[in-house]
């Protein structure tokens, strides 16, 4: 529908996915009533250094949306992943598409709401809204705070300072942004040392165990703490 000239704005709610991924291709399991599965077309009007932080602040949005609608709190794992508990609850992913009015985003947003959203398998990583409330998880209702809190974030991207607003925002609501332990791996690269915040594009900085200052904008990362 981007690719056909649809508007900035246009959201679409699946109450399943067929074939729901993430990051790198991987599946994203995205069964019948259990999750919550959102995208949404952006055109954003940012210098293309910025449009990295689509990501950051689709990640401050559902925390608030999470925290409002559910009463759950988050935390935030680089890049894009939202934990409770230090399981994951809820994954995003953007994809820069090329249409006829310009460069858009898709931004996916995938909310586990019940147990029955992962695999079983999963348990030890993953979590759900109804298991970090121990109530029914209301998906209208979260999904009418995530699209104010998107509004409100997606805002702010635009105005003066906003990009900086968003990186400190992210950055305070994350364990992940400064002086934590962890292993990043990207392909057949993996590399151990402690975050010392992100760049301003949202890369993530990696000191390593040599004193090595590495910038990382892409990969998969895991706690070593």
């Amino acid at each position: 529908m981007a690719s056909e000239g649809a508007a900035e704005g246009l959201a679409i709610v699946a109450d399943e996915q067929t074939a729901g991924r993430g990051r790198l291709q991987r599946a994203w399991s995205s069964p019948k009533g259990a999750g919550l599965y959102f995208s949404i077309l952006l055109r954003p009007q940012i210098p293309p250094s910025h449009w990295p932080l689509v990501t950051f602040m689709a990640a401050l949005a559902v925390g608030d949306a999470l925290h409002e609608a559910a009463g759950v709190n988050t935390d935030i794992k680089w890049p894009n992943d939202l934990l409770s508990g230090e399981r994951k609850i809820c994954g995003i992913l953007a994809e820069a598409i090329e249409t006829p009015m310009g460069r858009a985003v898709v931004l996916g947003i995938g909310i586990n709401l019940t147990p029955q959203a992962f695999p079983r398998e999963l348990k030890t990583v993953a979590t759900s809204v109804s298991q970090a409330t121990g109530r029914q998880a209301e998906r209208e209702t979260i999904l009418a705070a995530l699209l104010r809190a998107l509004s409100r974030w997606y805002s702010l991207l635009h105005d003066s300072g906003g990009p900086e607003k968003i990186i400190a925002a992210w950055s305070s609501r994350s364990t992940y942004a400064t002086g934590r332990l962890v292993q990043v791996s990207n392909g057949d690269e993996v590399w151990q040392g402690t975050t010392c915040g992100v760049e301003d594009d949202g890369a993530l900085r990696l000191n390593t165990a040599n004193g090595e200052m590495k910038l990382v904008r892409a990969g998969d990362v895991y706690s070593l703490r």
